[in-house]
């Protein structure tokens, strides 16, 4: 009866998880569920990395992660219910030490306890020594977190070096160890693999099969018309489709949800069974609960929300229940207000977007959609005048660092931009018509690449595919120059 082994009250823990057997990312999502029924509740996850194992080497590479929880149970009980778990995961009690294992749990930190007894040593011995524990525990904080968390900030002061967390991680190396001869790679998953969004920059093609699509609409609404556009985006090196079947254009209507469901699914089949895409993935551009669970169903690889769940109450428990990876992205309003006068006013528009994309985030993660599957775009186009997405575009590394300052971990996401033919373009180039923008729009893309996007959404899939392949070429020489 782990009841009688609570404490009063509740106490922040640090936990990191470890797998490499069987389906490791199933592994994690059945501890998650586990932790939960055990009186665990976990506020915060890292990043997802895979790592070389350490000292028995001949083993399958790990997968590793941590999470802040909270809970009742004391120290030694949540060792205990740990142990329990890992047990229930097919752990063998007296294993090969550093062996191969389905799970891997151990506490990091307990509150502001330090324990030494001959079963649990807190903070764990080993956190100094270890990229893959350091990595995943520096996600879980942020930079102004040793200013105003307690309990961060003491867990700061159990560092071996004065600059805390963050200066043990740099003398192990930090972010210059990330995808070093392969000893720790930042990695999300997405069905059955793991995805390096840092490696190059992907392009994801937009098929739109709405009738009223500023750019394209009506052109590919019928099933044959979009598999064959499908085919060419492939032909000409896309990455990812994004499909769409209710616009997100300033004043759209929204159409109902069977409609939305008539209007996608039969085209997503069609598309998930061409043998062209193999190694490539579906994105489903929705902000409808019931279409993101029947485009789930069928096929959908990533779900692509621009109203970060703030239409739909019931998204964030779709895509909990899911595996899919969740692109939220800002947006004041619907797209009927988003452009409205009060929707445009910003103070900084760089630290006024990552505030409500942060909240956005924080929010499905604490309806259950770790950090490790959640990527961001700041929204190019929705609620921004031509000012605000040029200082998007040029200042990137500001929306990473302002996200940082909250939580580490989330300024590592993946981050799309979607400027494609967008209205600010024309308005800056002269272009009225949208499908004169794709110079533009190619300049644009450039910039955001050159400036850390790690994922472009376009509607013209070869002139952007060449814009990344020379950013990409551009940047591996620069940073190649850096080690040197």
């Amino acid at each position: 009866d782990f009841a009688s082994l609570e404490t009063t009250t509740l106490e922040e823990v640090v936990i990191a998880l470890g797998s490499n057997v069987g389906n490791r990312m199933n592994n994690f999502k059945e501890a998650l569920r586990l932790m939960k029924d055990y009186g665990i509740s976990v506020i915060r996850h890292s990043c997802l990395y895979e790592t070389e194992p350490v000292h028995v080497t001949d083993q399958p590479r790990f997968l590793n992660a941590a999470i802040r929880g909270v809970t009742k149970l004391e120290p030694h009980e949540l060792l205990n219910v740990l142990k329990k778990i890992e047990k229930e995961m097919g752990r063998e009690e007296n294993g090969l030490r550093y062996g191969p294992r389905p799970l891997d749990l151990d506490i990091l930190f307990y509150g502001k306890q330090k324990i030494t007894s001959d079963k649990l040593i807190i903070p764990h011995e080993r956190i100094w020594e270890r990229p893959f524990v350091l990595a995943p525990l520096v996600d879980l904080l942020g930079t102004e977190d040793i200013d105003n968390d307690h309990i961060v900030s003491y867990w700061h002061s159990l560092s071996i070096h004065p600059g805390g967390i963050f200066q043990a991680w740099e003398r192990l190396g930090g972010e210059s160890l990330l995808g070093k001869d392969g000893i720790i790679q930042r990695v999300l998953p997405v069905g059955d693999n793991l995805w390096d969004f840092s490696k190059r920059t992907y392009v994801m093609g937009i098929l739109n099969l709405t009738p009223d699509s500023f750019s394209d609409g009506g052109k590919f609404q019928s099933v044959d018309t979009a598999v064959s556009r499908v085919r060419s985006m492939i032909s000409e090196g896309v990455d990812i489709i994004d499909i769409g079947a209710q616009s997100t254009r300033p004043m759209a209507s929204r159409i109902s949800t069977q409609e939305e469901i008539d209007r996608l699914i039969p085209v997503l089949k069609a598309v998930r069974g061409i043998a062209e895409m193999k190694g490539k993935l579906i994105s489903v551009d929705t902000f409808n609960s019931e279409v993101a669970l029947e485009a789930i169903r069928n096929g959908a690889d990533i779900l692509n929300d621009v109203s970060g769940g703030s239409l739909d109450k019931n998204m964030h428990k779709v895509v909990a229940d899911s595996d899919v990876p969740y692109m939220i992205m800002h947006m004041r309003g619907d797209p009927c207000t988003m452009q409205n006068k009060e929707n445009l006013e910003y103070n900084d528009i760089c630290k006024d977007v990552v505030s409500e994309l942060y909240e956005r985030v924080r929010e499905a993660e604490l309806s259950g959609i770790p950090a490790w599957r959640i990527m961001i775009d700041p929204g190019i186009g929705f609620s921004k005048g031509i000012d605000h997405n040029l200082d998007i575009i040029t200042e990137l590394p500001k929306i990473r660092e302002e996200m940082g300052k909250k939580s580490i971990g989330l300024s590592h996401a993946p981050i799309l931009i979607g400027p494609s033919r967008k209205r600010f373009l024309g308005d800056i180039c002269g272009r009225p018509e949208a499908s004169e923008r794709d110079p533009a729009t190619v300049a644009c893309v450039t910039a955001g690449i050159l400036k850390g996007a790690n994922i472009i959404r376009v509607h013209n899939v070869r002139d952007n595919v060449d814009a990344a392949r020379l950013c990409d070429a551009m940047m591996k020489k620069r940073f190649k120059k850096d080690d040197d």
